[in-house]
């Protein structure tokens, strides 16, 4: 009888790892580095930083949603303060994601008030009115799309865990753009 033709998922167990033994050897090296062992590839101190910067940006992002939430007024302000408040918190719990990972690589979340605006990539704008705040919040919807893009490419698969993490983010910060087009577009008064 002829061999079955394998699938590509289908590669023999033994092609899976070099060696369990060696794996576990690793595992007892260098035990206080935690979850980054050997086979961890990126530059840990650059990821570290752009972490930060992430971090940097949900903080500022939350702040100026906060204000943004707090400070809308006019005929659309109910329906309109609802989805701020909605944002700062999913961006709130990016923040809080990031921190936890920057901490999981050896690093310190930089929460430091008078560095966070320097090292966001959006900026915190006020907005006059109700119209421009969801303009202001979706040009910085915007800039974490394209960074947080870049973030994903730089680590690549040399970090998979804040790749993973980076691309569920950023498609939260898509929809986020798309609700606030959304809000844009349909735009009746101010």
């Amino acid at each position: 009888m002829p061999a079955k033709p394998m699938r590509q998922n289908d590669a023999p167990a033994s092609a899976f790892v070099t060696d369990l033994a060696t794996i576990r050897a690793r595992a007892r090296q260098h035990i206080e580095d935690g979850a980054i062992t050997a086979s961890y590839t990126a530059d840990r101190s650059a990821v570290i930083k752009l972490l930060n910067e992430a971090l940097a940006t949900e903080i500022v992002c939350v702040l100026r949603y906060k204000r943004h939430y707090f400070m809308a007024s006019g005929l659309m302000a109910e329906a309109v303060k609802a989805e701020f408040l909605e944002h700062a918190n999913q961006e709130q719990a990016h923040a809080d994601r990031i921190a936890e990972r920057i901490v999981q690589l050896g690093g310190e979340p930089d929460l430091n008030p008078d560095v966070l605006s320097k090292h966001a990539h959006a900026e915190y704008v006020e907005g006059r009115d109700l119209r421009d705040m969801v303009k202001e919040d979706l040009i910085a919807e915007r800039i974490a799309i394209d960074s947080y893009r870049e973030i994903i490419r730089f680590v690549g698969d040399r970090d998979t865990t804040t790749q993973r993490l980076m691309e569920d983010i950023l498609a939260q910060e898509e929809e986020h753009a798309d609700e606030l087009a959304d809000l844009l577009d349909g735009w009746t008064g101010q």
